[in-house]
């Protein structure tokens, strides 16, 4: 119901590019050095069973990544879909955009965290 993001996100390639700029529930302080990632459940989905609780969850992640140059968003966007691939979580992109009021780039990811 509460996967691990952080943890599965915060690899060296992505550390060197935000440090510990990830935030939850989509936002971050508006004053947050750029760049940064945040992240929100879009929708959860446990596994029935008929013969007790749920085994695991079926969890929709949205990971949007903010950076202020075009290569820069890029090199974001790949080093935190390396991440997610390594944990073999499938993820897609998105969105993939520039925000008209704060001018940053931005690409977002939806990823399936199964049962982690």
């Amino acid at each position: 119901m509460f996967p691990k993001v952080f943890k599965v996100i915060s690899t060296n390639d992505v550390k060197v590019i935000v440090g510990t700029r990830i935030g939850r529930h989509g936002e971050v302080s508006a004053t947050e050095t750029k760049p940064y990632i945040t992240w929100q459940i879009v929708a959860d989905d446990p596994q029935l069973q008929l013969s007790g609780k749920p085994c695991t969850n079926f969890t929709a992640i949205q990971i949007d990544c903010y950076h202020s140059t075009d290569a820069g968003i890029e090199q974001l966007a790949v080093a935190v879909r390396a991440a997610l691939d390594a944990a073999r979580v499938a993820n897609r992109v998105v969105i993939d955009a520039r925000d008209t009021e704060t001018r940053l780039y931005r690409v977002g990811l939806q990823a399936d965290f199964i049962g982690l």
